[in-house]
């Protein structure tokens, strides 16, 4: 069962790099790179690296790709959609398989005892103990230094309206 899970999610992955680089719409493209990091991520969590797969989706698959659509629709203003929706075949197939993709993580991860079952030592909650205990001082150096990043861009982009 994982292998045939491994390999759907695999030639998912596969096929959602190969129509990233064959697109010529640049919003089509950022699409598909999306549907590959949710395939990564989905290949972090059937490795057992939950956190990874946590990470993924809310770092690059959410924030990143969010950037990159804002800066791809600034860049490329006015440029519209026309003519009949050349994915509508597979708008109306992508529901059915993505509740499949779905199902069989959802049946990989209960075979394999669920999340809760065993704690891993590279688990959520040993990272996160590790993160709040021993490395308490560098993650608030780091907040500080991110903190103080974002001021200097939004002075220097003040600076630059006025």
């Amino acid at each position: 069962m994982e292998w045939v899970a491994f390999l759907l999610v695999a030639f998912c992955a596969i096929g959602s790099a190969v129509g990233l680089v064959i697109r010529s719409n640049p919003l089509h493209a950022a699409l598909f790179l999306v549907a590959n990091l949710f395939c990564v991520a989905v290949l972090y969590l059937m490795l057992g690296a939950e956190f990874l797969a946590l990470a993924q989706v809310i770092v690059y698959a959410g924030a990143i790709m969010v950037l990159f659509i804002f800066a791809i629709m600034l860049l490329i203003p006015g440029r519209a959609e026309a003519g009949p929706d050349p994915l509508g075949r597979a708008r109306r197939l992508a529901l059915p398989v993505a509740g499949g993709l779905g199902l069989i993580v959802v049946l990989v991860v209960a075979r394999a005892g669920g999340p809760a079952a065993s704690a891993p030592a590279g688990g959520v909650g040993a990272i996160g103990r590790l993160l709040f205990t021993d490395y308490l001082f560098p993650f608030e150096v780091t907040s500080v230094l991110l903190l103080a990043a974002l001021v200097g861009a939004l002075a220097l982009a003040k600076r630059r309206a006025t």
